[in-house]
């Protein structure tokens, strides 16, 4: 996941679309940061096994241990790792107003 001044960008969120996701971060409405666990999402490469919750792409998740889950006001939220989830979330807490969803 990348982000600059207005957006944030997740990177292979659907395996058939060769160009990034882009939201803006008006659309975040809020985010939490979760810790991950083997039946909490962590051996999840992409997709999702819980209807409310999607997993982009990101082969290296097994081997991280936090999560950022983004509410855009639909039904399924991103379930997004990064390889610096402190870094994300600091720039998040800089655009977006609440962090509770």
């Amino acid at each position: 996941m990348l982000a600059d001044h207005d957006r944030s960008q997740r990177q292979r969120l659907y395996r058939c679309s060769p160009r990034p996701k882009t939201v803006p971060y008006t659309s975040i409405r809020a985010f939490r940061r979760v810790e991950m666990g083997v039946f909490g999402g962590q051996l999840r490469i992409w997709g999702t096994r819980h209807p409310r919750y999607w997993a982009s792409l990101d082969p290296g998740r097994p081997a991280k241990k936090d999560a950022l889950i983004l509410d855009l006001g639909r039904f399924v939220r991103p379930f997004l790792t990064s390889d610096d989830t402190d870094a994300v979330e600091a720039v998040l807490r800089a655009h977006v107003p609440t962090t509770d969803c």
